[in-house]
């Protein structure tokens, strides 16, 4: 028997519109070369993903929401 890795196998619900856009541009950005969270927080700030509350990213907003958004419901 072949086994292989689903990467949605630990997923309780399917992802939000918001968490697939979010997750969309942080591939784009990660795929451009930009690996630091001064360089990932401008680059969100360049595209329509806003965090929840609406405002610019910032470092602290950014680990914040990924923390959250990490946390196994």
């Amino acid at each position: 028997m072949a086994l292989r890795l689903e990467p949605v196998q630990a997923r309780r619900r399917p992802l939000t519109n918001y968490e697939n856009a979010l997750a969309d541009e942080l591939e784009g950005i990660f795929g451009s070369g930009v690996h630091d969270l001064p360089g990932v927080v401008a680059a969100l700030n360049g595209t329509g993903v806003r965090p929840p509350d609406g405002a610019d990213w910032t470092a602290e907003s950014f680990t914040a929401e990924i923390a959250r958004l990490g946390v196994k419901e």
